[in-house]
């Protein structure tokens, strides 16, 4: 994602977890939304996973 200014773009703007999974289950990575938001807050590599919080959610 560091390098690729095209999938950082998709990547952030995404409106959900399960988004984000599905453009990383298309490069190969085996991961869900679940998955992703239990791991917020936690380093990969350069990349910090990190839950956006939006007004008016339900968490």
């Amino acid at each position: 994602m560091q390098e690729d200014a095209s999938l950082r773009e998709q990547v952030l703007s995404s409106s959900t977890a399960d988004d984000v999974a599905q453009i990383a289950q298309k490069l190969g990575f085996e991961v869900s939304g679940d998955e992703l938001l239990r791991f917020s807050g936690n380093k990969v590599g350069k990349v910090t996973v990190k839950k956006n919080i939006v007004p008016g959610e339900y968490n």
